[in-house]
């Protein structure tokens, strides 16, 4: 699947909306804080280290797509703003801010100017200003998003920035207004991105252009793709879609990345449209994408398009809109499992397409849509957007991690782990929270709040707790009692602590074929395969820059008995780095299993598994641990 970029745009900017009346831009249940007030701490903060000190904080120094050595040149950031440029600076604005880098920080705002300054007379952005080169609208997006979060750390931006989107804005409306100007396939099915940068205008600094911010709205949704059809009931494809003609002759509907574009799409409709059967067909639609095309990951297949719920094919922003648990329960398990797995440990080489059944990775081509280096971990298998996008990831879920209500009266915890946040609620209500935990690798929470007057504190609690408790300043541990995912916490004028305690069961997912999947918590649990590790490709200009194969060293046909799952935990005192590598995690589960006839459908990827398996040798015992820190060679559904 294009994991990558369908996880990153599952979350958006730090940007808050304010209520607006019924005529103007409805309003969300819950608003993110700006970037820079939650901040990682613990293990979590080491990740976001890794991933500056990996690939991410160093392709702008060789990397053709993203070439910071000559600006103006044909392989630069800004000459790619279409695509590389504008991932990579939405990617590492945040990233750089949240783990304090000011060489990469500064190279931002270098960017930023770079490409403001070059904004020509007609109001477009980009680089086919001077050019003879068509101008479409898409690439400019993820460019946007960039230069409000760099608004929310430095104020002072701020009327550039604006000055800028406004004067964008009209040439925008008369191109759309032009039948479609500007929209390619992928303007089409990503015109929700830009609807978002909109409506930060109009909430913030609509300077007197509401109707014309609006109109924008509502022509992207007409010349773009209609989500509310690809998700009815009768249209939403149930299995892969390689074979099955596309209804509304877009075939980029069914791509990935798209399907993950169109999720957010309805919520962000229901704004300015107030109908609320866009809400009700994007919830419906989340149910459908996971019900027919999900993953024990969390993730949902696409080997470039939907790909069914076959193991061997490989919403921040709809919790803020809808306030349904069911999306902040998804995107935790797949920041956990699916975003960590599809890299290597040190966080320099990333995988294409990634697989639940991967029994090794190497060049060969099993996929309908994709080449063959797809599931090669490296710097550049199959498409180079990845290389440049994958870093937006932990960024963005932390950023996200904590949202105010919108009388912001209140603080919500969303995603659990180790975090910090400074803000100033209303009636100059001054609150800082420190969590200090090692979750998801631990089940309790340890909570700090200091606030200048009491407030209402909410921490969301996940649907697979089973016997929760809660702590309060010392006293006893008490049931927890979640109202729609949220425990309600009475903070008093100074300091408040608590301690969440949240414990899961083992639990068993059934998957096609009679086979399973094992969770316990946010995790997905795996059998990491013994492998051989071969250097195919060294980048000359960066040696850490590597394209590696694995092929299984060991045995990996196994059939097991779930009733011997028995789960298992050291309680150290910190976690290595990086945790998401092979032999790090402190939680795994032992299992009895016994050697089955299973047959490879490829040499990358196991074949469905046998419905009815036979033991073919003695019994044996298996240790699973956490999807993320068991690849690349990964079984993860077996039969009883």
């Amino acid at each position: 699947m294009k994991l990558l970029p369908a996880l990153q745009l599952l979350f958006i900017p730090g940007v808050s909306f304010l209520a607006q009346a019924q005529t103007g831009l409805a309003p969300k249940k819950f608003l993110p804080l700006p970037l820079g007030q939650v901040r990682p701490r613990g293990w979590l903060s080491d990740q976001l280290v890794v991933q500056t000190n990996g690939l991410a904080g160093h392709e702008h120094e060789f990397y053709h797509y993203v070439s910071q050595t000559d600006w103006t040149g044909g392989d630069s950031l800004y000459s790619n703003l279409e695509e590389a440029g504008s991932y990579w600076f939405n990617a590492m604005v945040p990233n750089s801010v949240l783990v304090n880098e000011t060489v990469i920080h500064q190279k931002t705002l270098e960017f930023l100017d770079y490409v403001l300054d070059h904004q020509d007379s007609t109001g477009w952005i980009g680089p086919e200003v001077n050019t003879n080169k068509p101008r479409f609208l898409w690439g400019r997006y993820p460019f946007f998003f960039g230069a409000i979060q760099l608004t929310e750390v430095h104020p002072e931006l701020t009327d550039r920035v604006v000055t800028a989107l406004h004067k964008f804005v009209p040439l925008a409306n008369k191109m759309l207004h032009n039948n479609g100007e500007g929209v390619d396939a992928w303007a089409q099915t990503r015109w929700e991105d830009f609807v978002l940068t909109l409506q930060w205008l109009h909430d913030f600094h609509p300077n007197g252009k509401e109707d014309l911010l609006v109109d924008t709205m509502k022509q992207l949704k007409f010349t773009g793709v209609p989500w509310e059809k690809v998700f009815s009931e009768e249209l939403f494809p149930k299995t892969a879609v390689e074979h099955t003609p596309n209804p509304f002759n877009l075939p980029l509907t069914w791509h990935g990345v798209n399907i993950a574009e169109g999720l957010k799409a309805l919520p962000t409709t229901f704004r300015f449209t107030h109908n609320q059967t866009d809400i009700d067909t994007a919830s419906k639609g989340w149910d459908m994408l996971f019900q027919y095309h999900g993953r024990p990951s969390g993730i949902y297949a696409a080997d470039e398009y939907l790909a069914g719920l076959e193991a061997v094919r490989g919403g921040s922003y709809l919790y803020q809109v809808i306030g349904d648990p069911k999306f902040a329960d998804r995107v935790e398990r797949i920041a956990y499992n699916a975003l960590p797995a599809t890299l290597t440990g040190d966080m320099w080489s990333r995988q294409y397409l990634q697989q639940q059944n991967q029994i090794a990775s190497k060049d060969i081509n099993p996929f309908p849509n994709d080449g063959s280096y797809s599931n090669v971990f490296g710097l550049e298998p199959n498409y180079p957007c990845c290389t440049v996008n994958f870093p937006q990831g932990w960024p963005k879920f932390i950023s996200n991690a904590f949202l105010k209500t919108p009388d912001q009266k209140s603080l919500v915890h969303l995603y659990l782990g180790p975090f910090s946040t400074s803000s100033t609620l209303s009636s100059d209500n001054h609150v800082t929270v420190n969590v200090d935990t090692l979750y998801p690798f631990s089940d309790t929470l340890h909570t700090t709040i200091t606030a200048t007057k009491a407030f209402t504190y909410f921490v969301r609690i996940p649907s697979w707790v089973s016997g929760g408790t809660i702590a309060i300043n010392g006293g006893k541990a008490n049931a927890v009692n979640p109202s729609n995912g949220l425990q309600a916490v009475s903070v008093s004028p100074g300091t408040t602590t608590f301690v969440l305690n949240l414990p899961a069961k083992i639990t068993i997912e059934n998957r096609p074929h009679n086979s399973i999947a094992i969770h316990r918590g946010p995790f997905n649990f795996a059998f990491d395969i013994p492998r051989n590790q071969k250097v195919l490709r060294r980048d000359s200009r960066e040696p850490r820059a590597v394209d590696l194969e694995f092929d299984a060293s060991g045995a990996w046909q196994f059939a097991i008995d779930p009733a011997t799952l028995h789960f298992e935990t050291t309680s150290p005192s910190s976690l290595p780095s990086p945790i998401f590598d092979s032999g790090k995690s402190p939680l795994s589960m032992t299992v009895t299993a016994c050697p089955i006839d299973w047959d490879i459908a490829g040499n990358t990827f196991a074949a469905p598994p046998p419905s009815n398996p036979a033991c073919t040798g003695r019994n044996t015992t298996l240790t699973l641990t956490p999807l993320g820190v068991s690849n690349p060679c990964v079984l993860v559904q077996w039969h009883m």
